[in-house]
């Protein structure tokens, strides 16, 4: 499955564990950075679900060093919303046209954050019901939308430890459907599991020492760099698809 031995195994612990603090510390990106760099050592059918597998670990680590944060009463309307998007997106899968979906989720990140006419407006019909739904849903087909739940959460929570806590309990939740998924389109993605298990025990390692920085750093600081990330992020969704 690796490009490589012993030593591949070694340095994609490590890249897991540093995208891992990473997004422990400022709440997402981690995943986008590994992502990035897989293709360098794996080969492309295993890409996706070993980055899943690794992001299940690192966003489940994230939310138990940050229990006690975690916002609860969110959970049932997520995890509604979340088990109806993975059936009814799942079905349809072949009928829906995904390619101008990051498009969508973009305009989508950058109103929310930066219009308050748009925030105002969608606040009105904004649930976890429908958070769930869509990062759950599309998720199954469109790497990137963890980013959708978090703009919800930066809206409605202060506090920099309770939006990234969350965050990750709902983002466990979305990678968690896509195991059926990825066992259905590979056969060999435990045959190397020796790569996978240094890859997870990095994630771990990376969700501990992230959330340490994470608890030490100045609440409006941490909420401030989410929402430039979330900008960045939502701009390169976009231009990706104009172009």
């Amino acid at each position: 499955m690796a490009q490589g031995g012993f030593g591949i195994e070694i340095i994609l612990g490590i890249i897991s564990l540093v995208t891992s603090l990473v997004a422990a510390v400022v709440g997402f990106g981690g995943g986008m950075l590994l992502i990035a760099i897989l293709p360098i050592f794996l080969a492309p059918s295993v890409i996706i679900p070993v980055h899943g597998l690794v992001q299940l670990a690192s966003n489940s680590s994230r939310m138990l060093f940050s229990l006690e944060k975690v916002r609860w009463e969110l959970l049932p309307q997520f995890l509604v919303g979340s088990i109806l998007g993975s059936i009814v997106i799942g079905y349809g899968l072949s009928h829906i046209p995904m390619n101008y979906v990051p498009l969508a989720i973009g305009l989508y990140i950058l109103l929310n954050l930066w219009s308050p006419r748009f925030s105002a407006l969608v606040t009105r019909y904004e649930s976890f019901y429908l958070v769930g739904f869509l990062q759950t849903g599309l998720g199954l087909v469109v790497g990137a939308t963890g980013p959708l739940g978090l703009s919800v959460l930066t809206k409605k929570l202060s506090c920099k430890d309770e939006i990234i806590a969350t965050s990750s309990l709902f983002m466990t939740i979305s990678h968690f459907a896509k195991i059926p998924v990825y066992l259905v389109i590979t056969a060999s993605l435990f045959e190397d599991i020796g790569l996978i298990a240094y890859m997870v025990i990095g994630s771990v390692i990376g969700s501990y020492l992230g959330t340490k920085l994470r608890f030490k750093a100045k609440n409006e600081v941490v909420v401030k760099v989410i929402k430039i990330l979330l900008t960045l992020f939502a701009i390169r969704m976009v231009v990706g698809v104009a172009l």
